[in-house]
């Protein structure tokens, strides 16, 4: 690979929030321009892994000026054992990939009645 493409196949670590409230970890992910068929999330473990790929169709004609370009998203995330790795959802929308972590039943705060 030239020197070239590698500058333009880098990986990209896309910009996040992560918000908790009610029982559940929101975590929201810029990744402009990624299909939704394009993006892998795994959990391994302890650890949960974005992937995505933004491809940059040919264009015909000489470049004037060149920002966007292909290249991949890559993220990894730690999670602790309060974390429910069966209920896991994600959706992308408007480039914003959505990933809702429920937190177990068992770690979440309750109140104990006083007798």
């Amino acid at each position: 690979m030239d020197k070239q493409r590698a500058i333009e196949e880098r990986s990209v670590v896309p910009a996040c929030s992560i918000a908790e409230d009610s029982g559940l970890v929101s975590v929201k992910l810029e990744m402009p321009g990624v299909a939704k068929e394009g993006i892998e999330l795994k959990i391994e473990g302890n650890s949960l892994a974005v992937e995505g790929r933004r491809e940059e169709p040919p264009q015909k004609g000489v470049y004037l000026v060149r920002e966007r370009k292909a290249g991949s998203y890559q993220k990894a995330f730690t999670l602790d054992e309060t974390i429910d790795r069966d209920k896991v959802e994600a959706e992308l929308v408007d480039g914003i990939l959505s990933i809702k972590l429920h937190i177990k039943e068992a770690a979440k705060p309750r109140r104990i009645a006083i007798g």
